[in-house]
Formats: C-alpha cells, structure tokens, sequence
C-alpha cells in the first residue's frame, strides 16, 4: 500500500525502538553523561531538552492552520468531544487508575521515599504525579500521525490539535496545580507557567508567524509542496533526538527499576485504552462519520509525553519518580497508539463513511 510517507516517516516505529533502546543503553554504560546533560540547565529548564522539544514541536505548529477554526464551528460536535474527553473525563480517570493501582493495589510493591524540594514523599506518590501530568496533555503533535495512519479527517484533526493546543494554555497549570494539590505534592506555580510557555507557547507563536510569513511571499502552493516537506524530517530527527536524550538521562533508571517500569506502565495503558474507548463510542453513539470519529478518539487517548516529561523534569528534577512515570509514558505510547490505529482501520464500518472518501 502506497501510504505517501518517506522511508523515515514510514518506519518510525522502528527508529523511535531504536532510539530509546540506544538511549537507554547510553544511559546505563555512561551514567556520568546524565550528570553531564543535566548540567545544563536554566531556571530549572534542562537546555538540551527544550531545544530537542523547541524543533519538535514547530514544525507541528507550523502545520497549525488557525483559519480552520472558524470552519470548525459549522462541525462542532468532533471538537466539543475531544474537549470534554480531554479536559473533563481524562485528568481524573487518569488520577482515579493512577491511584488505584500505584496507591492500592501495588503500594506494598513500591517501596521507598525520595527528597523533593527539600520534602520527603513516597515515591509511589511521585509515580502517580508523573500520570496525572501525562493525563492532562492531551497529544498535539504525533496524533497527527495517527489520525493520517488511520485515515482520519486531517484538516478536521488540524483544527482538533489547535483548539486543545490553545486550551492546553490555560487549563494545563489550573489542572495540574488542582490534581497534584489533591495528590499532596508541592506546586510551583511559576514553574508550570514557564514550561507551558517554553515548550508550547513558544513554538506555537513562531509557527504562527513561520506561516503566515512563508504563505505571504511564496504562496499556499509552496508552503505545501514544498516547505512543510522540508520541515517533517526536522521534527522526527527532533523527536529521536529528544527520545535519545530523555533515555540516557533515564537509562540506568530503567535497567535497575524494571519492576516499578512494569507497575507504572500498567495504570497508563489502561487508562489509554479506557479513554479510546469512551471517545471510540461517544463518536458512535453523537453518529460521526469514520474519519471524524477516529481522530477524535486518537487524539483523547495519546498524550503529550514530551510536555508531561518537560513538566515534570522541571517540577520535581531529572531524577525524580515523577519523570520516571512520564518516561515510561512514552515507553508504551507508539505500541499502543499504533495498535489503535490498527483497530480502527478493521471497525470502519462501524460508522458511516464519506462517499468521496476512498476504501
């Protein structure tokens, strides 16, 4: 089959394997290179990884076409779902599963306590703050890919990924701050603010102006063939970069942690599978045709791991049982999301299809 996707898009699965099990073995052999990266830093924001995120993130929200969001409103029911999924349902079975499993039924299996800004907390407590910040960013950047695999409404997609991007801006510290505050674990206000700014309303403002500027000398017909083209690779390179990166800061911390790996990832796959589910129905049941209902559904299962990652480096520190959560967040996110892509190509008959749209 004739996806369209270049040979580095087309595997990305494998480089991203490739790149965390490079990462992680890194990690493991030079664990002083960690110390090394994690000297460079500035306001608590590692500079590396706010680099790697910075090209990851633009060349997504130069894609951003703000224009579809005014055609949006005469289809709103795909956006209004992905909202209340996103911002309503997911934070909170993210924090409830979290809970559940890391807090209850595998606490006598998690064992110890780590320093956090100067207090003491049970790292299982750190362990269910890294999910409730993977649960309160939604995905706004790979779900493209997803959406596109699955044959998804890309233009519908666009305009899903920039109004939850616009309202990540405002909900992602109130939540946070609210999910964590229950969670008893110190909230630096300034901090989230910072790392919303830096790693999403930063590239967001210059992909706006990147567009505009581009559209407005050379033209809607290049910025498409021809510009957009040259960026895609930049922000997968960014992406096995940043996966790179993350892993040797985290590699030693995964060979010798496997057991808490295994319980943190538990929680988190079936919270994504339970939030697909909710979305996968809902669709059904409002009666969206397939390619509006498989992205939107997509796009509440997958989560911003980089954002959550970020976050939570720069809230509780690179060593931190918090940051160890995210990262395996991003352990399971392609094998997951990839396996729900699978499972929507077999159920499209589950919904009516557009007429125009090919089989």
């Amino acid at each position: 089959m004739n996806t369209g996707l270049s040979f580095f898009e087309r595997y990305l699965t494998v480089w991203v394997l490739l790149a965390i099990i490079a990462g992680t073995l890194i990690g493991f052999a030079w664990p002083s290179l960690a110390v090394f990266l994690d000297r460079f830093s500035y306001a608590q924001v590692s500079i590396p990884i706010a680099i790697c995120l910075f090209f990851m993130m633009y060349p997504i929200m130069v894609k951003i076409d703000f224009s579809r969001v005014k055609a949006a409103a005469k289809t709103p029911k795909p956006v209004v779902l992905t909202l209340v999924i996103n911002w309503l349902i997911k934070p909170f079975t993210m924090y409830v599963i979290a809970y559940l499993f890391l807090g209850f039924l595998f606490r006598d299996l998690i064992e110890g306590t780590e320093v956090i800004k100067g207090g003491e907390v049970e790292i299982y407590r750190s362990y269910i703050s890294g999910a409730i910040l993977l649960g309160i960013a939604p995905c706004t950047a790979m779900v493209l890919m997803w959406s596109y695999l699955s044959r998804g409404n890309d233009a519908l997609t666009l305009v899903m990924v920039a109004v939850n991007s616009l309202t990540m801006l405002v909900l992602y510290a109130p939540l946070g701050g609210l999910l964590l505050s229950v969670n008893k674990m110190p909230i630096p206000w300034q901090t989230i603010f910072l790392s919303v700014l830096v790693y999403v309303g930063l590239p967001l403002v210059s992909g706006y102006y990147t567009r505009k500027s581009i559209i407005g000398r050379k033209g809607i017909d290049y910025f498409n063939s021809v510009f957009l083209h040259k960026l895609t690779p930049i922000a997968i390179t960014a992406l096995l970069v940043t996966l790179v990166v993350l892993f040797i800061l985290k590699g030693e911390v995964i060979i010798k942690q496997p057991l808490d790996i295994g319980l943190i990832a538990v929680p988190l796959f079936i919270q994504t599978i339970f939030i697909f589910a909710i979305g996968y129905a809902a669709s059904r049941l409002i009666k969206l045709k397939y390619e509006d209902a498989a992205p939107a559904a997509i796009i509440g299962a997958s989560n911003h791991f980089e954002v959550a990652i970020a976050t939570a480096v720069v809230l509780f520190g690179l060593n931190s049982g918090a940051a160890v959560a995210t990262v395996v967040g991003v352990l399971i996110e392609v094998p997951v999301m990839l396996m729900l892509v699978r499972f929507c190509l077999r159920t499209q008959s589950w919904f009516p299809v557009r007429e125009s749209r090919s089989k």
